[in-house]
């Protein structure tokens, strides 16, 4: 069984503490938020959280995908490019098609695909956690019973994958 790599754990917690911090933060001081001007700002400020979050889930997801190719005797050289362009794009259309627009014509409509853009980012990461998080669960669940760490990693991934799925 795969050990989970010192580096990516960290960055995961890392990017995870970050993520709520941020969105604690925006809550404990909603009432400036709503203060800022122009408008534009605080629909950043509301919005990055959202994207964070999903860079950081997705990164889990890649690391597990990466586990899974691998114990398959797979390719992962396309994995994590794919997953630099996914966020690059999502990024690119969160920061120019959204922003600029709402900047542009901050009207009702706008809002609402903002919102809508964020809420299928967070969909698409729990997807990818059913994804990847089943698979490695399949996989592992697989492995002949007296393997080391097998029973460990099996509950974790398990948890990990139904609580980030559902949250």
């Amino acid at each position: 069984v795969p050990e989970y790599g010192w580096t990516t754990q960290k960055v995961f917690q890392f990017l995870n503490f970050l993520v709520n911090g941020a969105r604690c933060s925006i809550f404990a001081f909603r009432r400036q938020v709503q203060l800022v001007n122009p408008q534009i700002f605080q629909h950043v400020i509301l919005d990055l959280p959202g994207l964070a979050f999903f860079t950081t889930y997705a990164m889990l997801a890649l690391f597990w995908a990466e586990i899974s190719y691998q114990a398959r005797g797979l390719d992962t050289d396309g994995l994590r490019s794919g997953f630099y362009i996914i966020n690059g794009v999502v990024y690119a259309m969160q920061q120019v098609l959204v922003w600029v627009l709402l900047w542009l014509n901050p009207n009702p409509s706008m809002l609402v695909l903002s919102k809508l853009f964020i809420a299928g980012l967070s969909f698409s990461a729990a997807l990818g956690f059913l994804l990847y998080g089943g698979r490695l669960f399949l996989m592992l669940k697989r492995f002949p019973i007296e393997s080391k760490g097998r029973q460990q990693k099996l509950s974790e991934v398990g948890r990990v994958a139904t609580i980030c799925s559902c949250c």
